[in-house]
């Protein structure tokens, strides 16, 4: 994986499956982030080539709950993101997927009471040993890129003491989001603290935090010196962020998302969370339009709000 001058989509929770991340691809995104997946949750999991969709499948034992999918259109550019808290744990379920995505990294950065209390996401930010192990032990045993995203601690000289001491694991890459713990997303990111850990680091640092606009990629890399920059919310809100011709109208966006969900049968809770969030910023979910996506009991309820149902019969017809 290069890491220079890349535009990255970041990982989000019931977001980042393989529409959403396609659709990404397609505006210009170079690495795109699948949503966080826990470790105890994929080792239930069996690979299957789902010949019908030309997809690889990764499906809860005992069930028809698709935990991950992905195809090879993305196999050089997607990375899978892991919430763990043991290293062994986590080269297990490593194992399971690395041959399908171009990188694995391991979430240090969420701040939901379910990770911290997991001992997972950020709550990994003050187990440095911990740390270490996990990150030695995948570079160690497997044969792909391995990196981590971290947040800001409480001083600037504590986050560039552990970025020092995750750079000498050996990862190919750092995602440093410019927020701590306690930050809500709208308190301003930090640029000048990653500045602090992109100048005591010689590997590439990704810049998270506050971009919104095509510009903004620039602006952060220019800020704060890093090799590339990561974009969660502005994408969510309109993929099209990752365009250099500008951004498209988001009610587009939004078409054809529901167009790539139909064509790859996305999860439709999945589906109806990422169209809630473009929803919500734009206008209101208790209008006409937000309160059918809530209703929708299925992608065919969804393509026939959105216009797309000629579209959907005609997946569907081929699908078999």
């Amino acid at each position: 994986m290069d890491y220079t001058n890349k535009l990255v989509l970041a990982p989000m929770v019931r977001v980042g499956t393989l529409p959403f991340r396609l659709l990404a691809a397609e505006y210009g995104a170079d690495i795109t982030y699948g949503e966080e997946i826990i470790d105890h949750k994929f080792l239930k999991c069996d690979r299957f080539e789902n010949e019908i969709l030309g997809s690889t499948d990764f499906v809860e034992r005992g069930t028809d709950s698709v935990v991950f999918r992905t195809c090879p259109l993305e196999k050089d550019r997607v990375v899978f993101q892991m919430g763990t808290s043991d290293a062994a744990r986590a080269l297990r379920a490593a194992e399971i997927v690395y041959k399908d995505v171009a990188a694995i990294d391991i979430n240090m950065g969420c701040p939901k009471s379910f990770s911290l209390s997991g001992g997972m996401g950020a709550a990994l930010l003050s187990k440095p040993e911990l740390i270490h192990d996990i990150l030695t032990t995948l570079k160690r045993n497997l044969d792909t890129t391995i990196t981590c995203k971290i947040r800001l601690l409480g001083s600037p000289q504590q986050t560039v003491d552990l970025a020092r001491k995750i750079e000498k694991t050996g990862v190919s890459a750092l995602g440093v989001h410019g927020r701590k713990i306690k930050d809500r997303p709208r308190d301003p990111a930090k640029w000048d603290e990653i500045a602090d850990v992109v100048s005591a680091l010689s590997i590439p640092v990704i810049a998270n935090g506050d971009i919104f606009e095509y510009d903004d990629f620039r602006r952060i890399r220019d800020a704060t010196g890093a090799a590339s920059a990561m974009v969660a919310r502005g994408a969510l809100w309109n993929a099209s962020i990752f365009s250099a011709k500008g951004k498209i109208p988001w009610e587009d966006v939004k078409r054809a998302y529901v167009r790539k969900s139909i064509l790859w049968d996305n999860d439709l809770k999945s589906t109806k969370q990422t169209i809630k969030e473009m929803i919500m910023h734009y206008s209101c979910l208790e209008l006409a339009e937000g309160k059918a996506v809530i209703k929708a009991e299925n992608l065919h309820d969804l393509a026939k709000l959105y216009g797309e149902e000629d579209y959907y019969k005609f997946v569907v017809t081929h699908r078999g």
